[in-house]
């Protein structure tokens, strides 16, 4: 029976910077306990000289023995570092407004980031200028950007997007890729390394019939 309830025990979630997702489950967490009004209201703190009934106090300390519960919560998700600066804080909900308060901003922030970085990603195309690991290395530093702010990008998503924005010379090559590999398992390394030796092989070949052109113009001029 033990296991049973420490089975559907929920996990506490553990604060990772990102607060809209962390509050979001906090506050379902809460609530299923029963506990989410002490952070939208707290409770009324005892004042001084004032006199409280029997079932006031009772009241009180019920509210206060849960509000302890709600910290030790709120204690168990958050790390040291933060911990250290809440200390002072008496309440749940003192503790909750502080964290609001905190990083609600960077969170605005970083959704704002991430919606630009998504229109970068979005409109990003290879240059007929560029080398494949040039432009392997502009996708990638926008996509680890994105990751950094929230973003849950998967590689498939960055082969993909590589793949659909390559320059026409490699369109056999990108056909040629979806056809013999499954797209869902191709890594970046494998898809950046198979796009490289392609590239080598037409700079050789480039190479090749510039010098065949040479050839023949110094033979024809010759004869004149």
């Amino acid at each position: 029976m033990s296991e049973e309830k420490s089975f559907l025990q929920p996990a506490i979630p553990r604060f990772d910077g990102h607060y809209d997702h962390w509050s979001m489950l906090m506050e379902n967490l809460l609530s299923s306990k029963g506990y989410w009004s002490l952070i939208e209201t707290g409770y009324p703190e005892p004042v001084a000289n004032v006199v409280l009934s029997e079932e006031q106090h009772k009241q009180l300390d019920d509210l206060m023995v849960k509000d302890l519960k709600v910290k030790n919560y709120l204690f168990q998700s958050i790390d040291r570092t933060i911990l250290e600066q809440i200390l002072e804080k008496r309440t749940s909900k003192q503790i909750w407004d502080s964290m609001k308060k905190k990083f609600e901003g960077s969170a605005r922030v970083k959704r704002s980031t991430l919606q630009a970085l998504r229109r970068d990603f979005e409109v990003l195309e290879m240059k007929v200028s560029e080398t494949i690991t040039e432009y392997f290395a502009r996708v990638l530093s926008i996509a680890n950007k994105m990751r950094s702010n929230g973003e849950q990008m998967k590689d498939t998503i960055i082969v993909e997007k590589i793949l659909r924005t390559l320059i026409e010379k490699f369109n056999y090559v990108v056909v040629s890729i979806e056809e013999s590999k499954d797209i869902d398992t191709l890594t970046i390394d494998e898809l950046q390394s198979s796009l490289t030796v392609h590239e080598q092989k037409f700079s050789r070949s480039h190479g090749e019939e510039q010098a065949f052109k040479v050839t023949v113009g110094d033979r024809y001029g010759s004869r004149g």
